[in-house]
């Protein structure tokens, strides 16, 4: 059995490593991304404008609706159109769509979603008496954002994200049917060419336990970094 797994024409380690080091390149790639949109949506949520909380709350609750693989198809066919439509207005000729751009963007679209609403909350957690007296002592607010609120709001929602994190892991494997060679997919050719399905679905099932638990032991670490000095109830 462990032959399955040598490297080299004898085996389909190496394929099964090269669809693993996709599925982490496409998971960190789109951590930033959701990020990114997590903060813009939350901080839109949190406005005074009526239409910039309209908006916010429109972009979370579709993405949270749709099924990530829908979102999924929407982008990598949509993007594709779009793109297209694009260069034929310039004259170029058209181009294919990358699958690994429109998971990249599919999945950072669906993690901002969630992440969105973890730091909305995190926001709403703060005390206001600190972004006054930073006011008071005269802090810009983008001094205040970086210096007083980040910080905070990094350690309430570290639990929430770490989550959203865990679940965009698990989520990469639904790029495997716009044909990246992820480790799902390369999983599924391995599992067909050799008619031996269960051993190659466990070996994926094992490996994806070992990245969540990796996961969960950093983030664990990440946890007690940004408590440190934080007294305990009780302690």
């Amino acid at each position: 059995m462990l032959e399955l797994f040598a490297y080299g024409d004898t085996g389909w380690g190496d394929e099964l490593l090269a669809g693993l080091g996709i599925t982490l390149q496409l998971a960190i790639l789109a951590l930033p991304v959701g990020l990114l949109l997590g903060f813009v949506f939350s901080g839109m949520s949190l406005a005074n404008s009526r239409a910039l909380r309209a908006g916010a709350r429109l972009y979370t609750t579709t993405m949270r609706g749709l099924p990530e693989i829908l979102t999924l198809f929407v982008i990598y066919n949509g993007a594709g159109i779009l793109l297209n439509a694009i260069m034929s207005t310039m004259g170029a000729e058209p181009v294919e769509f990358s699958p690994m751009a429109a998971g990249v963007i599919a999945l950072g679209m669906v993690f901002g979603a969630f992440a969105a609403e973890v730091l909305r909350g995190a926001f709403q957690s703060l005390d206001p008496g600190q972004t006054e007296a930073a006011q008071a002592i005269g802090m810009t607010r983008w001094q205040i954002f970086i210096r007083v609120k980040v910080p905070q709001v990094w350690r309430f929602a570290l639990p929430g994200l770490g989550n959203l994190w865990i679940n965009l892991l698990k989520d990469t494997a639904l790029v495997s049917v716009i044909a990246l060679d992820d480790l799902m997919r390369m999983t599924k050719v391995a599992a067909g060419f050799t008619k031996l399905p269960f051993n190659f679905y466990l070996a994926a099932c094992l490996i994806y336990w070992v990245l969540c638990l990796a996961s969960e032991v950093g983030l664990a670490k990440l946890e007690r970094r940004a408590n440190r000095g934080v007294r305990r109830a009780g302690a």
